[in-house]
C-alpha cells in the first residue's frame, strides 16, 4: 500500500479515535468540572446584566449587627417588624429565608411573628429540615404553619463539582423548592417548568449585582416609601459570620450570600428560564464536527496549513459558544475542543512519522544514484521527493556496452540479469565514487550527470575521470568475463558533453523519475552513438575539454563533427589510451534501434 494512502487511512483513523475518546469521557462525565468551569468562563465574558427591578435583598449584612447589636438569631420580634414593614409597601412575596423550624425561648414574639406572616399572606418560609413525606416543623408544623398562611419550602440547592452552586432544584424532599415557591407565590399560580429536575441560574453578576438594602434600615422603617411595591423581597443572611457564603458560576473568590443566589434564582425562573443547555445529540455532532476538523483538512491541505486551519476552526467554535451563551444557550466546549486537540495532535504525529518515513524511502532511492554523502543535501535543497526542477551548469555522461545485445539473445533471463547486474555495479560506483548522479538505466546503457541535483564546480572533470574509471572496471569485468568461458570481452562507448542541463523530478505524483533533460543532454547521447564504428571508447565534446578545471593533457583532438540536431559542427576530444580497435561488422538491427530509441527519447 502507497505511503500517501495509509497516511490518510490513518488520519481518518486517528479522527475516529479521537472522537471516539471524547465521546467516551462526555458519556461518563470525565472532564464535567472543566466543562462546567467554561459556564463560568462565560458568565466571566459576558459581563454583568442590568439588576432587575422586581427583586430587592433585604440583607441581613455587617451593619445590621452593629445597629441591632444582638446575636443571631435575632430576637423573632424584629422579623416580625421586618414583614409588617415590608408587607405595607405592598410586595407581591416575601421569600423570608431564616428557618423557623423550633421556637425561641420568647413565646410572646414566636406568636408576633406568626401573626405578621399570617397578615402579610404571601410569605414563603425556607427550611432544610424535612422529612421523607414532606413535612417540616415550620412554625411547629400541621396546625401552626396552616394558620401563618406561610408557603413552606426547601431552601436545598444542588451543588456542582467544588461545591459550586450554577442550578437550582425545582423540588426537594416533597416540597418545592425555595426559589420556585417564591416565584409562584408572585405570579400567584403554577409556573411551567422545563424539562428535568434543574434548571440554570442565569445570574445577573457577581455578589452585590441585586438591589440591595440593610435588614436594619427595614426592621426600623428607614427605606424609601415604594421600594417594594410589587417586587419579590428576599430577606436572608449576608454577613461572614453566618457562613450562608458559596461560590457560583459568577463569584470568582468571592462568594455569593445564599439568599442573593435564591434571588437570581428567582428572576431566572421569572424571566421563562433564559438560559438552559442544547440537546444531548447537538453536543454529539459538535464533538464529531471537531475531531474530524483537523483530519479532514490534512487529506487537502498540508499537515502545517491544516494544523493552522484546525486552529483557526478551534477559535471560532470557542467564539461561537460565547455568542451562544449570551443568547441563552449553553453548548458543551470543553469536550469538542479535546476531540479537536487529540486529533491536531494526532495529525501533528502522522504528519511527522509519514515525513521522516517518506524521506527515509527518498533517502533510500536516492542513495542509488547520488552518492550518500549528499543524498541529505539532495533532499534538502529539494524540499523533499516533488515534482519540478533546476536548471544548472553540469556535465552528462552517456555509455553503451557494445555487442551485449546479442550476446544475451543466446543466454538464458537469469544469467543475462547476473550480468548485467554485475557490469552495472561496477559502472555505477565509479560513478558514485566521482561524486555523480547515476540517472537512469537503459539496458545495458547508463545515463549520469554530474554537477546536478548538487551543484559541483569540477563536474566536467569528475566526469572525466569516471569514464576513465569506468574503463579500467571494463577490463576487470571483460577478464571476469573470459575467465567464465562466457565472452571475450566487450568494448563500450562514453559520451561526455558539458553545458546548462535542467534536472529534476518528472512524472506524476503517484510516480516519480528523477532526470536531466536539455540540449547538453542530446548531444552527450548521440555522441556516445558516434563511437560505434571507431577505434575512439570516449567522445568528450569541446564544451568538456574547456569546462576542465585541471587540464587533461592526454586528451587529443579527433576532429570536428556534424552532430544530429545541432546546426553547428562541434570539435571532439577522445584519450589515446582507451582506443580499441573493433572488428568491421554490420551492427544488428536491434542495436541500431536502441541508438534511435535513445537519443529520440531525450531530445524533447
Amino acid at each position: 500500500m502507497r505511503p500517501r494512502r495509509v497516511y490518510r487511512l490513518l488520519l481518518v483513523a486517528s479522527g475516529l479515535a479521537s472522537v471516539a475518546l471524547a465521546l467516551l469521557g462526555y458519556g461518563f462525565g470525565v472532564l464535567q468540572g472543566a466543562d462546567l468551569s467554561t459556564v463560568d468562563l462565560r458568565f466571566s465574558v459576558r459581563g454583568e446584566r442590568d439588576a432587575p427591578r422586581d427583586i430587592v435583598f433585604v440583607k441581613i449584612d455587617g451593619s445590621t449587627f452593629n445597629h441591632l447589636g444582638d446575636e443571631f438569631p435575632f430576637p423573632r420580634g424584629l422579623h416580625a417588624n421586618v414583614i409588617d414593614n415590608v408587607s405595607e409597601d405592598g410586595p407581591r412575596a416575601i421569600a423570608y429565608d431564616v428557618q423557623f423550624t423550633e421556637p425561641s425561648s420568647r413565646p410572646a414574639q414566636d406568636e408576633a411573628l406568626v401573626e405578621s406572616v399570617r397578615r402579610a399572606g404571601n410569605v414563603v418560609l425556607a427550611t432544610t429540615e424535612v422529612s421523607a413525606n414532606g413535612r417540616t416543623r415550620i412554625f411547629g408544623g400541621g396546625e401552626g404553619l396552616e394558620y401563618s398562611r406561610a408557603v413552606a419550602s426547601n431552601s436545598e440547592v444542588p451543588l456542582d463539582s467544588g461545591g459550586v452552586i450554577r442550578r437550582m432544584d425545582f423540588g426537594v424532599y416533597g416540597l418545592p423548592s425555595f426559589s420556585l415557591a417564591a416565584a409562584e407565590q408572585a405570579r400567584g399560580g403554577k409556573i411551567d417548568l422545563p424539562q428535568g429536575q434543574t434548571a440554570w441560574i442565569d445570574y445577573a453578576g457577581p455578589p452585590g449585582a441585586l438591589r440591595s438594602i440593610p435588614f436594619w434600615r427595614v426592621e426600623a422603617g428607614r427605606f424609601p416609601k415604594g421600594l417594594f411595591r410589587d417586587k419579590v423581597v428576599v430577606v436572608g443572611a449576608s454577613a461572614t459570620s453566618l457562613q450562608d457564603l458559596h461560590p457560583t458560576s459568577t463569584t470568582g473568590r468571592d462568594p455569593m450570600p445564599g439568599p442573593e443566589i435564591h434571588a437570581n434564582a428567582i428572576d431566572t425562573i421569572q424571566r421563562g428560564f433564559p438560559l438552559g443547555p442544547v440537546a444531548g445529540w447537538v453536543n454529539v455532532a459538535l464533538i464529531v464536527l471537531m475531531g474530524a476538523v483537523a483530519p479532514l483538512l490534512a487529506l487537502r491541505l498540508s499537515a502545517i496549513r491544516a494544523l493552522l486551519a484546525a486552529g483557526v476552526f478551534m477559535a471560532g467554535f470557542a467564539a461561537a459558544a460565547q455568542l451562544l451563551f449570551n443568547a441563552g444557550i449553553i453548548v458543551t466546549v470543553v469536550y469538542p475542543l479535546i476531540a479537536a486537540l487529540l486529533s491536531a495532535a494526532a495529525t501533528v504525529v502522522l504528519y511527522g512519522v509519514t515525513t521522516a518515513f517518506e524521506r527515509e524511502r527518498a533517502r533510500d532511492a536516492f542513495a542509488r544514484f547520488v552518492p550518500e554523502s549528499v543524498v541529505g543535501q539532495v533532499l534538502d535543497q529539494a524540499g523533499g521527493v516533488r515534482l519540478g526542477g533546476t536548471r544548472a551548469e553540469g556535465t552528462v555522461l552517456f555509455s553503451d556496452l557494445r555487442g551485449f545485445t546479442s550476446f544475451a539473445e543466446r543466454r538464458e533471463p537469469d544469467e543475462v540479469i547476473d550480468i548485467l547486474n554485475r557490469y552495472l555495479t561496477a559502472m555505477s560506483d565509479a560513478i558514485l565514487d566521482e561524486g555523480g548522479t547515476v540517472v537512469a538505466y537503459m539496458g545495458d546503457g547508463i545515463m549520469a550527470v554530474f554537477g546536478a541535483p548538487i551543484e559541483q564546480a569540477d563536474h566536467a572533470d569528475r566526469a572525466l575521470r569516471a569514464s576513465r574509471e569506468m574503463l579500467r572496471r571494463l577490463d576487470g569485468f571483460n577478464a571476469w568475463l573470459t575467465e567464465q568461458g562466457l565472452a571475450e570481452g566487450f568494448k563500450m562507448g562514453i559520451g561526455i558533453n558539458s553545458g546548462f542541463v535542467m534536472s529534476g523530478n518528472v512524472g506524476s505524483e503517484r510516480r516519480l523519475e528523477y532526470t536531466a533533460i536539455g540540449d547538453t543532454t542530446n548531444t552527450a547521447a548521440r555522441l556516445e552513438g558516434m563511437t560505434k564504428g571507431t577505434p575512439h571508447q570516449i567522445y568528450v565534446a569541446d564544451a568538456t575539454h574547456q569546462a576542465l578545471l585541471e587540464p587533461v593533457a592526454e586528451l587529443e583532438s579527433v576532429g570536428e563533427f556534424e552532430v544530429r540536431g545541432r546546426e553547428r559542427s562541434i570539435r571532439l576530444w577522445s584519450l589515446p589510451s582507451t582506443r580499441r580497435e573493433e572488428p568491421a561488422r554490420a551492427r544488428s538491427q536491434d542495436e541500431n534501434a536502441d541508438v534511435r530509441d535513445r537519443a529520440g527519447s531525450l531530445s524533447a
